[in-house]
């Protein structure tokens, strides 16, 4: 997704219709309570409900946080930059992630609004459910943790600089992705998918840009 201009301040208009345009924005501590009963009432259900032992609740919801980061690689790499050819498919990746390249500054973008979180989150709890049956809510909890901890992490890349110094790969790493090469940097709350999958910068090649970092924060 390149661009003849970032654009700084403002933000892009996905919808004509003022009601539809209202609906692809929100706030992050919208998105938190709204899935507080998910993430902290699923695993007591399935201890209570299903007589699962401590352990196992916490080592599935564990698993299920590590499975959002190879979720949210997957996204974001083959999904969010879909090379599209038809006017329709680019619109949609427009929509869904294009337009926070257009517009990194845009803090009302950068969870999933409402509604689709919803559609979206229910569709996944779904398939999980075919797929492990009873186990979905010791699993499904910990990967919406996951979901809320990248949404809050990339909020924090692109409001502040690292607050530990061992968090300073992560942040040049997204960093890079919007302003050197939106073909590499994929992973927002972990470095490990672009390590494996070799989508990594190499942070010791790459000159830091202050000037280009700041122009992306808030």
């Amino acid at each position: 997704m390149k661009f003849e201009k970032i654009n700084n301040k403002g933000q892009a208009t996905l919808f004509r219709n003022r009601y539809l345009e209202m609906l692809t924005k929100t706030h992050p501590l919208v998105i938190w309570g709204m899935y507080l009963p998910v993430f902290a009432g699923m695993p007591w259900y399935a201890a209570v409900k299903f007589g699962y032992a401590g352990w196992r609740v916490a080592l599935t919801y564990i698993a299920g946080m590590f499975f959002w980061t190879l979720f949210e690689y997957i996204m974001h790499r083959y999904i969010f930059h879909m090379i599209a050819e038809s006017e329709r498919a680019k619109k949609f990746i427009y929509i869904m992630h294009g337009n926070h390249h257009h517009y990194p500054r845009d803090k009302e973008r950068l969870f999933m609004p409402p509604i689709p979180s919803l559609l979206i989150s229910g569709t996944i709890f779904g398939l999980m459910y075919l797929l492990m049956g009873k186990n979905v809510f010791m699993f499904f909890p910990g990967f919406i943790l996951g979901y809320l901890m990248y949404g809050t992490m990339h909020y924090a890349i692109h409001a502040w600089n690292p607050p530990f110094k061992w968090m300073k790969p992560l942040w040049r790493n997204h960093h890079l992705h919007h302003y050197k090469d939106d073909h590499k940097g994929y992973g927002v709350s972990t470095t490990i998918w672009d390590r494996v999958f070799g989508t990594m910068f190499d942070l010791k090649k790459e000159k830091e840009d202050k000037e280009k970092v700041k122009e992306l924060q808030f």
